[in-house]
């Protein structure tokens, strides 16, 4: 049996946990436990908000949740011998939800409070409620949809060094200047507020608290890169940029789609993961890595039957031609398939949920055909208790949001 090296209390909150946690991203923060090459061992993470959301049918926590803290990560762990040129391997052994806590939820947050990827057609908080049985998902918010899910940490990475983290602040302080008013803001800078920083303390922590990087994005070090596919079986070849490299997880996700696009777009669950570490001496420079690779799992569910949903770069509201623009493509693929769903009796806020956390597939179709950029979101047909395929009748009405829907903030 692996050893559990850090573990978590869901009964007690992030700030109370026995070895302390961290939700930025800082060179100078110091491990909590130290590993070698070789060596496989179990984390367990509490889920992403540091248990704000509850397993009932209220919003409000959705609507009220304190973000400034972000993910609650566990760590950092030291890879004993890992230098910066490195390559750190991390083979992801296995992956679930905490014994006894086997449940997660999906929310749609308000546009003031992180929006999502279709923050203006949704701007409202709302909540679904999965019970996890086994490597299958359901929920009493949406009916008649089971579907096996691909299990990963949304959030993963090494530390970054005092200059990788200076380039951060750098490039994203001048993505924000150019409009710094915007509601989502276009990104998110050092803020002191709500901080973990480990054990770190005293003057140590003023200074590292102005300076240490928000964990939202995915950067080089790999991070919150929301990867359904790093799951059970992958192998991630991680670029070092610290003594130690510093390992860091959290953020784990029962099942995801790609995009997560209602931004808390996965089955978020306090959860535990097997890992295994070794090393590459001067992977980095043999290989030339400025961001981490990964060996995709061999273990995923087997969906023979897609519908997939093609989308162009034409914008919705204005009907204006973009230019190869896959995000506008993304989205028009998500509007087609939330609007087919809803003929089934779903609500769109339903539909919208069911893309961010079912295994659903986006890929990027073309972009040479100019000037439209094509992607498509791939639904697989069978996790649904009913037949969506088009015919000749249409579509008949299947399930009653008006009984059974998302959780509204009470």
């Amino acid at each position: 049996m692996a050893k559990t090296l850090i573990s978590v209390d869901i009964k007690k909150k992030a700030t109370q946990q026995a070895q302390p946690q961290h939700n930025r991203w800082h060179p100078d923060i110091p491990p909590v436990v130290s590993v070698k090459p070789g060596d496989d061992f179990i984390i367990e993470a509490l889920d992403w908000t540091g248990g704000q959301i509850k397993n009932d049918d209220n919003a409000a926590d959705i609507r009220d949740c304190y973000l400034p803290p972000c993910h609650h990560l566990v760590g950092p762990i030291e890879v004993k011998g890992a230098e910066p040129g490195d390559i750190l391997v991390v083979d992801i052994l296995d992956i679930g939800p905490l014994r006894g806590n086997e449940w997660g939820y999906t929310g749609i947050f308000k546009t003031a409070n992180g929006g999502g990827f279709l923050t203006d057609l949704f701007p409202e908080p709302r909540k679904a409620i999965w019970d996890c049985k086994g490597i299958y998902a359901s929920s009493r918010h949406i009916p008649k949809v089971r579907f096996a899910a691909i299990t990963h940490p949304g959030l993963i990475g090494c530390a970054p060094s005092h200059k990788l983290l200076a380039e951060w602040n750098k490039r994203e302080a001048a993505l924000i200047a150019t409009n710094p008013d915007r509601v989502p803001p276009f990104a998110l800078p050092p803020e002191p507020e709500g901080v973990l920083l480990g054990t770190l303390k005293g003057a140590d922590l003023k200074k590292a608290a102005k300076e240490a990087a928000r964990t939202i994005p995915p950067r080089e070090h790999g991070g919150n890169c929301d990867i359904k596919n790093i799951s059970r079986g992958s192998r991630i070849y991680f670029p070092v940029y610290v003594k130690g490299a510093k390992l860091s997880m959290g953020d784990y996700h029962f099942s995801q789609g790609d995009g997560e696009i209602t931004f808390c777009g996965a089955i978020e669950m306090a959860g535990w993961i097997h890992l295994h570490v070794d090393i590459i001496k001067g992977g980095v420079g043999k290989y030339g890595l400025t961001n981490p690779l990964f060996k995709i799992s061999p273990v995923d569910p087997h969906y023979g039957d897609f519908l997939a949903f093609e989308g162009i770069s034409v914008d919705d509201k204005s009907g204006k031609q973009l230019y190869n623009d896959a995000t506008m493509a993304m989205r028009r693929a998500c509007m087609n398939a939330i609007e087919y769903l809803s003929r089934f009796g779903y609500s769109k806020e339903q539909a919208y949920v069911i893309l961010g956390c079912a295994p659903v597939e986006a890929r990027i179709g073309g972009v040479v055909d100019i000037p439209n950029a094509c992607v498509s979101v791939a639904i697989p047909t069978d996790m649904f208790e009913f037949d969506i395929h088009p015919n000749a009748a249409g579509p008949k009405k299947q399930v009653d949001s008006s009984k059974a829907d998302l959780a509204r903030a009470r």
